[in-house]
């Protein structure tokens, strides 16, 4: 059994959390839309040229609130890649709305934007984009098949915080965005999400569908003089303990973004004789995406080779995982979706990928352990 025992996670800890949670506590102001919530919308609006950012409870009620502003009901279609995680089919599904699953890219696991247009009926109302690994699906393509069929677009880039298309932040392209601030992600506040929007018209019915309904948003501005119910709506907003935490790693965002980008970098440039060998496959980044070193996966020959490679790795100290298991081959995929087209890609290249170690403050003899062990299985 090895000396390392390298876990495939650490929340993300930059030092200062407890110092601004306890600034939160000593307010006596832990509830939704304290200072801390209010420090950190303004911060991904300016960093990242966002109309308006609103803290959320998860990235989940995040997805849920942009397809409840593009106003889906039952009958409605979106389309999606079957390839990720059940939140982002679950906020069609609560709508009534039906998930129509398409393939994706075998290069980036992104939706496959060739395939997108085909599956447009007169009942499909929004494309739902999912910015894997923090790499951009191709969206200028998105964007101008959604102009001409006049639908929606909402990215799901709850791996994408400080990565770009074009110098574009993700999450800031298409009508909504999406992020997830899990204790997985590059930067966390335990559970939380933000959702972005772009367009003025979004801001005011966004603010009463997070507060309850109501209209309180105003109130607080002083723009009416009580707050009242005026729409549905539900609580999506975290508490300023939970703010306050994401803050301190927000003011160290470029720190921990050079951190990853540090591991990301090492683990491709070892494996790239690899790739080379055909012994096994690296993520790719098209020259147009800047990523944010979200993960990083290599991809064996098939599922066999994985099993062993997985086992391989855990016997000698390092944790390693796979991901999603194809959403329109799972129970609740077959029941509320379809699947579009043919299944060329999803599956075959998701039984194939298996994610490496990955996050802030990663040591450097760590890192290296994964190298060589990853090495000693091709041996």
């Amino acid at each position: 059994m090895s000396n390392f025992q390298i876990p495939f996670n650490i929340p993300p800890f930059t030092g200062s959390e407890l110092t601004y949670v306890q600034q939160a506590v000593d307010a006596h102001k832990i509830c939704g839309d304290g200072h801390f919530t209010k420090m950190c919308s303004e911060w991904m609006q300016e960093r990242f040229k966002a109309k308006r950012a609103l803290l959320t409870t998860s990235g989940t009620t995040a997805l849920e609130m942009a397809a409840l502003l593009c106003g889906l009901e039952k009958g409605d279609e979106v389309i999606l890649p079957s390839f990720t995680f059940s939140s982002t089919a679950n906020a069609i599904v609560l709508t009534g709305a039906t998930p129509v699953f398409v393939d994706v890219r075998p290069d980036t696991m992104n939706i496959d934007e060739k395939l997108i247009e085909d599956a447009i009926t007169d009942r499909t109302r929004a494309i739902m984009v999912v910015h894997y690994a923090g790499v951009a699906c191709e969206m200028d393509t998105i964007l101008d098949i959604a102009r001409r069929h006049s639908l929606k677009v909402i990215e799901d880039a709850a791996q994408g915080v400080m990565a770009f298309y074009k110098g574009r932040a993700l999450g800031t392209i298409g009508d909504y965005g999406c992020y997830s601030f899990h204790e997985t992600k590059n930067y966390s506040m335990g559970e939380g999400g933000a959702l972005i929007l772009q367009d003025d018209a979004d801001i005011e019915p966004a603010e009463i569908l997070r507060e309850k309904g109501t209209n309180r948003a105003k109130f607080f501005r002083g723009q009416v003089d009580k707050y009242t119910w005026v729409n549905y709506g539900s609580s999506y907003l975290p508490s300023d303990m939970n703010a306050a935490y994401l803050w301190a790693q927000l003011l160290e965002a470029d720190a921990v973004n050079e951190d990853r980008l540090a591991t990301w970098n090492a683990y491709h440039e070892a494996f790239l004789p690899l790739q080379e060998a055909g012994r096994l496959e690296l993520p790719f980044i098209p020259d147009e995406c800047t990523h944010n070193a979200h993960m990083y996966y290599v991809k064996l020959h098939d599922l066999e080779e994985r099993t062993r490679f997985i086992k391989h790795l855990k016997e000698r100290g390092v944790s390693s995982v796979f991901h999603y298991i194809p959403l329109h081959s799972s129970p609740a995929g077959r029941r509320f979706g379809r699947f579009h087209g043919e299944d060329v890609y999803t599956t075959r290249e998701s039984e194939r990928l298996v994610r490496l170690p990955m996050y802030y403050g990663l040591r450097r003899t760590d890192r290296e352990h994964v190298i060589r062990t990853v090495r000693s299985f091709f041996d």
